[in-house]
């Protein structure tokens, strides 16, 4: 696997999954290097939407696909926004108007423990029956002001009380080794290690 295409159009998550599987000697494609459309993500669970959006890709690209499918699960909304976490406010997606919504759903709940969760597909090929899949979670809370001009999303409201900083504040190497994404990610480019090795 020395290219692999991406099944998004999110710049950040480009930039992020380009930061981290460079290194391995792979050279990492957006969709829509080859006209690829976002895929439909009709399904209520993480591990289904990313599939779709792997396998779709793989198969307009001859490709093998990389798709993550994320989203922030707020404690008080019963794990909302969940899978609706980048159409939250509707469409035309709108990180602005997304975030707008969640810190008026969460103004006045005492409660605003969140988590952001992450599931990432690879598939060798379009009908893979053998996907690899690796997740990852980042705990942390909600705050009702936004700090920080890195990340993207719900970043600069996700707050990391350890740290004393919002996700927004970090630089992408801090990023990259703690958030929910990079650790699916990590987690992946073993996986990849380990297939590459093993069809040596």
């Amino acid at each position: 696997m020395k290219r692999i295409v991406i099944a998004s159009n999110n710049s950040g998550k480009l930039q992020e999954f380009c930061h981290l599987l460079e290194p391995l000697g792979i050279q990492v494609l957006p969709q829509s290097a080859f006209n690829v459309t976002e895929a439909e993500e009709p399904y209520y669970t993480f591990v289904e939407n990313a599939l779709a959006k792997a396998r779709h890709a793989s198969k307009y690209t001859g490709l093998p696909a990389l798709a993550d499918d994320s989203g922030i699960c707020v404690d008080a909304l019963s794990g909302g926004p969940g899978v609706y976490s980048a159409r939250y406010a509707g469409e035309p997606k709108s990180d602005e108007r997304n975030n707008q919504k969640l810190i008026e759903a969460l103004r006045i709940l005492p409660d605003r423990n969140a988590h952001y969760y992450c599931i990432i597909v690879l598939v060798r090929f379009a009908d893979d029956p053998q996907p690899i899949i690796t997740d990852g979670i980042w705990h942390g809370r909600i705050v009702l002001e936004p700090h920080g001009e890195g990340g993207f999303g719900y970043d600069p409201y996700f707050s990391l009380p350890d740290l004393g900083k919002t996700a927004a504040e970090l630089s992408i190497e801090q990023k990259n080794l703690i958030s929910h994404r990079g650790k699916a990610l990590a987690r992946m480019t073993e996986r990849i290690k380990e297939d590459t090795l093993s069809h040596v």
